[in-house]
């Protein structure tokens, strides 16, 4: 057990080979994690990272779609290889491929662009949100159950998140709709860097954003059987945040089928300002009675 915190730091913290080729290399270690597959997130995270090593401090990261292609192996470190696609007047292009032991495991576009004005508006945060100090932690529900996924879940992830709604975990209490909203910050406070902000939101943007479709079925995290993988992650960030700051991630699913179930977020700080929008589609495979 270490740090949950501080893990993550180390995971982001890419070392550059120096390789200069037809693509830069980066490589990171991978987080341990109780099944021992590498945590999405984590990946995600690690391939903006990289992307970002290789484009000026003055391009933030505006977008990324990127396809999960085989599950990894907590066992080994992640090699990271960047192409820079396209460099423009204001906009910058990079693929980063995710490498385990020679194969891929995650494919990433990612796209940068100087800061600019022009039109604004953004979509409006919901109203009536309980504050995240009056909601239960994931900590407090979790510590009592002895399992190793609830146990990490309960203590070593690096992130405070809190349900509005009451959590899936073991069971799914209220009405079955496709919506929830949780609130989310680092369980400590992170270096002031804005890059690392913008991947460690990627990284959190992966832990939840499925449940809208499994509320909506009555399908608790604990049931047997349950099959549910990651199949892609897009993301959008439209204004700056810290991830050390609660921030509301909101949550919907419109449709689920064909053993898939597509969800969409919003992401907006206490305030209400519009951070980030997130999608992703997963497999989503349920026992049948």
């Amino acid at each position: 057990m270490t740090d949950p915190l501080s893990s993550l730091l180390t995971a982001l913290d890419l070392a550059d080979t120096g390789a200069r080729t037809e693509e830069d290399i980066f490589t990171g270690p991978s987080q341990w994690m109780p099944l021992g597959r590498v945590f999405g997130g984590q990946v995600l995270a690690q391939s903006i990272v990289a992307a970002s090593r290789t484009v000026g401090d003055d391009r933030p990261i505006h977008s990324m779609h990127g396809y999960f292609l085989r599950p990894g192996d907590v066992e080994y470190p992640i090699t990271f290889a960047v192409d820079r696609i396209h460099d423009g007047r204001s906009f910058s292009t990079r693929r980063t491929q995710a490498y385990q032991n020679g194969v891929p495991i995650l494919s990433m576009i990612a796209s940068f662009q100087t800061v600019d004005a022009g039109v604004e508006h953004q979509a409006t945060m919901p109203e009536g949100i309980p504050e995240p100090e009056t909601l239960p932690s994931t900590a407090s529900t979790l510590e009592d159950v002895q399992h190793p996924v609830a146990q990490y879940w309960a203590s070593q992830r690096p992130f405070d998140m809190r349900h509005v709604e009451s959590p899936i975990y073991l069971s799914v209490d209220g009405e079955h709709v496709a919506h929830q909203a949780v609130w989310l910050r680092t369980v400590g406070d992170m270096p002031a860097d804005p890059a690392l902000h913008r991947a460690a939101l990627a990284y959190a943007s992966d832990y939840t954003i499925m449940e809208s479709v499994l509320r909506r079925h009555g399908v608790a995290w604990a049931t047997p059987g349950l099959k549910a993988a990651s199949l892609d992650h897009a993301m959008w960030w439209h204004r700056p945040a810290r991830v050390d700051e609660w921030l509301l991630y909101v949550q919907e699913s419109p449709s689920a089928s064909g053993g898939r179930g597509l969800a969409l977020g919003r992401i907006f700080s206490r305030d209400g300002v519009l951070v980030a929008s997130v999608a992703q589609e997963a497999t989503v495979r349920v026992p049948r009675a």
